[in-house]
């Protein structure tokens, strides 16, 4: 079998709503049909971890962009980050595509198109240093697993398109 070296880089949380803060999940494990999507195109996750799950834990307390905007959190998430930043680039020196990177709105850590979260700084911040440019969704605070078509169907189109 041939690899179709296809891959699309996702906020922890899409694959593990088990990481949010408690009572915040809009789905039971994961956002469902959102990987069904990816899988179905045949293309392969790199999941991004979890920077606050990571420093605070799983009982953590729902925290703002401005409580996280310390020089600890910001030194903590551009380390936490590294890995995945040679895993991309490994990829791209062996002729893959990235289809992207998937963020999640309104959150402190991986909001991309907003208010950028401070992971997301640090992502591009590191990107941009080694000139890797990738394209960006986001998936919308009111996506609840099950009831946003609109929302999936706009992500199948973002897989489909090539950069």
């Amino acid at each position: 079998m041939k690899r179709k070296k296809n891959v699309v880089i996702l906020a922890h949380c899409i694959l593990n709503q088990n990481s949010v803060v408690r009572d915040w999940e809009r789905a039971q494990g994961g956002f469902t049909n959102i990987i069904l999507e990816i899988l179905q195109a045949n293309i392969g996750i790199i999941q991004l971890p979890c920077p606050e799950f990571s420093y605070l834990g799983e009982n953590r307390p729902p925290m703002t962009k401005n409580e996280y905007e310390t020089d600890a959190y910001h030194k903590f998430c551009k380390t936490l980050i590294k890995p995945t930043i040679q895993q991309i680039e490994e990829y791209l020196n062996n002729g893959y595509h990235l289809k992207g990177i998937v963020g999640i709105s309104d959150s402190p850590s991986c909001d991309i198109k907003g208010v950028q979260g401070i992971f997301m700084e640090e992502l591009f911040k590191l990107l941009d240093s080694r000139k890797i440019k990738l394209r960006t969704f986001e998936i919308p605070e009111q996506y609840i697993e099950g009831e946003a078509e609109k929302i999936v169907s706009q992500f199948k189109q973002f897989l489909n398109t090539r950069n």
